[in-house]
């Protein structure tokens, strides 16, 4: 998943300012001296930028927030959810929550600068000549070669460097702290996957379901056949053996069969066999670590955590820990709330500015 040197000219306006400031000769503790450190301010900026993973150009957007010239900011990568999730946390045209852009937006009220990208199959990035999407190796290739160009950023401290993913990103983040040498300072999982993909594909069938016979949609017996069926063909997919969908609803039948068609098929055996919680006992300890969940997550349930937790438990992570996030569902937002509003709930958003609170910085202070 994806440098141009705009900044480079930025930075040689504010030097220059510095200098002829300098030149003046204010009295320090002087109005004139509260003057000439206000001219040292950097503007707030977004700055498009390009990198190379596998020989493929991906496409991103870096966030830099306001701040003094020369100061080093902590620096965030931020990884998107699954399927053809850009570098906004929008799968456009059907849906644009804009999830990671206001997620950038919140961390840069901090005085954290950030890093999202189009990941492979998605925005200006592309598949890159690929007819299938990548397995989970590729991406995670494309994840580090982001973190990896973010932490060569003239702006970000190397010291102060953090991954943040939503959803399946959330599993990703934890796979680019294995893989990256200068390993993060810390960790926010955002709904993160805490199941192998199958397992939880099938617990979040299962709960659709069983809405609809409650909902007197479905019967019992409707239901029980179905997830009979999903359960079949989940072990058939991983077995390799030939997956019958026949005696599915048509909407569940229609979701397996793009799972495991040939387009998704690598890419789903690459993550199904990634158990989320023994990912996460690799983590460094000392890492500081927050993972959220919503009491309305039908994607990823609160339920589904502990065993995830007790990974990064072993792992001896530190930090805020568990954030449940009352009233929420997967894209942050409170329980009803269209789809496509470009918000986070103000609870997700205190997790964030809690998971940042030693990297904190105003461009004043």
């Amino acid at each position: 998943m994806r440098l141009r040197t705009p900044w480079r000219g930025r930075v040689l306006a504010v030097l220059m300012a510095t200098v002829a400031v300098v030149t003046a000769g204010p009295v320090p503790g002087t109005a004139s001296a509260t003057t000439a450190s206000r001219a040292a301010l950097v503007p707030a900026v977004d700055r498009e930028i390009h990198f190379t993973a596998d020989g493929v150009t991906a496409y991103g957007t870096l966030h830099i927030p306001a701040h003094r010239a020369g100061h080093k900011l902590a620096a965030a990568l931020l990884l998107p959810g699954s399927g053809p999730t850009d570098r906004n946390g929008n799968e456009p045209p059907g849906l644009t929550p804009h999830t990671l852009a206001r997620m950038a937006d919140v961390l840069g009220s901090d005085g954290v600068m950030s890093l999202r990208f189009d990941k492979y199959g998605t925005g200006r990035t592309g598949l890159g000549g690929r007819d299938t999407a990548p397995d989970m190796a590729a991406y995670t290739r494309q994840a580090v070669t982001a973190y990896n160009t973010l932490r060569a950023q003239p702006d970000a401290d190397p010291q102060a460097l953090l991954v943040v993913g939503h959803s399946e990103g959330g599993l990703q983040a934890l796979l680019v702290d294995r893989a990256v040498q200068q390993k993060p300072a810390g960790l926010a999982l955002i709904a993160p996957q805490s199941m192998r993909l199958l397992d939880l594909v099938r617990l979040q069938l299962a709960d659709a379901l069983n809405r609809a016979v409650a909902a007197g949609q479905l019967t019992a017996r409707q239901a029980w056949r179905n997830n009979r069926g999903v359960a079949r063909a989940v072990a058939d997919f991983r077995a390799r053996r030939p997956v019958d969908t026949s005696v599915l609803l048509p909407s569940v039948a229609a979701l397996l069969k793009g799972m495991f068609g040939p387009v998704n098929s690598d890419f789903v055996r690459s993550d199904d066999a990634l158990f989320p919680p023994s990912v996460a006992r690799g983590v460094a300890p000392g890492t500081r670590t927050l993972v959220t969940c919503g009491t309305e997550d039908t994607n990823v349930p609160c339920r589904t955590m502990p065993a995830l937790l007790s990974g990064l438990a072993a792992a001896r992570t530190t930090g805020p820990g568990l954030r449940i996030l009352p009233g929420l569902d997967h894209l942050l937002h409170p329980a009803g709330t269209p789809a496509d509003d470009p918000v986070i709930a103000l609870a997700a958003q205190q997790a964030l500015h809690d998971f940042v609170r030693p990297w904190q910085h105003t461009a004043q202070g």
